[in-house]
């Protein structure tokens, strides 16, 4: 889940247990960020597989709460700020935090944005998904196929002593080199003890962002957001869906991913289930 621009310019208000700056987990707090991530990983793997032209995106929170509850965990968006789901279904030229409904009706050839996160023993995991439902355009699949290798390619300069800057510069320029666009309202962010957390993960090179250098043990949720058309979005009356500003489709991939010394482990990583 990203931060709303508009609304939430910074992660959530400290409470007793936020720390400030940026949290450094131990190896106990690591085997629990595995199990939430993992159960966030099981849920989307889940639902990717079971969409479908006709279902609604209510179906799939319904699905996705009775889910994350069952392996003992909570939804961490339901109630954050106030956002009413467990999951953002954001379909098509919906950018991101797309609101759950019984009124919408997934079609054939739709692009399905899922993110969800899980909460467990203390510990968030955050993670996201682009879906194509069923038959899509060859424009609709190079977008999604962009997408995600763009989120692979930053997750790749994950190491220590790396810089979040070399992070978003391999985003952007696989992104842009194409013919895509990154969102700039949305950012990455830590994750852990709060679904929210310092550093911000800029997903393009920016004079706003920290350069931020890599420890061993820092845990990212990082998430490009890529656009077919202009990167510009505005919100919706519901204060949440953001969307195209020219109706061009947009795709979204996320993992959490721990910082090792050698590497990064993907916390998130839906293909060891």
């Amino acid at each position: 889940m990203n931060i709303l621009a508009n609304l939430l310019t910074q992660p959530a208000q400290p409470t007793i247990k936020q720390r400030k700056g940026i949290e450094i987990k131990s190896k106990r707090e690591i085997e629990i960020m595995r199990q939430s991530s993992k159960i966030v990983a099981t849920v989307l793997k889940e639902i990717s597989e079971m969409v479908q032209p006709g279902m609604t995106t209510m179906d799939l929170d319904v699905y996705a709460e009775k889910r994350i509850r069952e392996m003992g965990a909570t939804p961490s968006f339901k109630g954050y700020h106030g956002f009413p789901a467990s999951l953002c279904t954001s379909v098509n030229n919906e950018v991101v935090h797309g609101i759950p409904s019984r009124k919408k009706t997934i079609r054939e050839g739709d692009v399905l944005k899922v993110d969800t996160g899980a909460f467990f023993q203390g510990f968030h995991g955050d993670s996201c998904i682009t879906i194509a439902v069923g038959q899509v355009t060859p424009d609709a699949a190079k977008l999604i196929r962009i997408a995600e290798e763009a989120l692979f390619k930053g997750i790749e300069q994950v190491k220590e002593g790396n810089c979040l800057l070399d992070l978003a510069g391999a985003i952007q320029d696989h992104v842009e080199n194409n013919g895509f666009v990154v969102v700039e309202d949305f950012t990455g962010h830590g994750v852990g003890r709060n679904l929210h957390e310092e550093p911000s993960v800029f997903n393009m090179r920016t004079h706003q962002m920290p350069n931020v250098r890599l420890r061993e043990g820092m845990t990212l949720a990082i998430e490009p957001i890529v656009n077919a058309g202009s990167k510009k979005t505005r919100i919706l009356r519901d204060r949440w869906t953001a969307i195209t500003i020219d109706r061009a489709l947009s795709a979204q991939f996320e993992h959490t991913v721990l910082v090792t010394k050698t590497g990064y482990e993907i916390l998130t990583d839906r293909t060891k289930l």
